[in-house]
């Protein structure tokens, strides 16, 4: 953590975390100790302490009053319900703002979709798709004017997909999957119906919502405990 700027130090240990937990150094559950960061990192706990704000109004941290942190760890509820929240938000959006997206926009939709044919073709992990998938939805936020809107879908989705179930996340399809569920957005947006593409976004997140469901807390300790027996 030398040589970066004092008043970025939080974002920086909230990237830090981040990154423990896409890398599954700390899982769902894990708690988040500030004393240990801090010594860890060689900073106060006062930017540690502000980066797990952030990481809690992102959903990646639990945090209560006067009681430990730890990384959030979900139900298969919580995830099915959270998918359902960032479908109807981000579908609802994106069909609005429709007439606002330009062939420029379109070009590049349909550039992130070809390259995640590649991908396919080349016989690469799914985890290879995880850049392209994340570009291909941040083209279609670009149009939508309400940054409110933009945070709590990502906040629905992307928090969980991208980093507390990201070693669930990579495998939940095969890459030809991946590709084929872009083209069908893709297909929706160029078909210039609002209602088509409305169903066509919230199909295409509340079904990864299903398939998440599996890696719930809940379900997992379900296995665990037949497991023993």
């Amino acid at each position: 953590m030398s040589g970066i700027k004092k008043q970025i130090y939080s974002e920086q240990v909230a990237e830090y975390i981040k990154q423990c937990i896409l890398e599954g150094k700390l899982s769902p559950g894990d708690p988040v100790k500030e004393v240990m960061l801090a010594k860890k990192l060689g900073i106060s706990r006062a930017p540690i302490r502000e980066a797990l704000q952030i990481l809690a109004r992102e959903g990646l941290i639990h945090s209560e009053p006067q009681k430990e942190k730890y990384v959030s760890a979900l139900t298969s509820k919580q995830i099915v319900d959270s998918y359902f929240t960032g479908a109807v938000l981000e579908a609802a959006a994106v069909s609005q703002a429709l007439e606002f997206y330009t062939d420029e926009d379109i070009s590049n939709l349909e550039k992130v979709v070809q390259e995640m044919h590649l991908v396919v073709e080349s016989k690469k992990p799914t985890e290879s798709l995880t850049a392209l998938d994340s570009t291909f939805h941040n083209i279609l936020f670009s149009r939508i004017d309400n940054d409110l809107l933009i945070d709590l879908c990502r906040r629905s989705c992307q928090g969980i997909s991208k980093f507390l179930l990201y070693k669930h996340w990579i495998n939940l399809y095969s890459p030809q999957q991946v590709y084929d569920r872009h083209l069908i957005i893709l297909e929706a947006i160029k078909s210039g119906k609002p209602n088509k593409l409305e169903k066509t976004i919230r199909k295409h997140y509340t079904d990864s919502g299903e398939r998440m469901s599996r890696y719930g807390v809940d379900v997992i300790d379900t296995q665990i405990e037949k497991q023993v027996r």
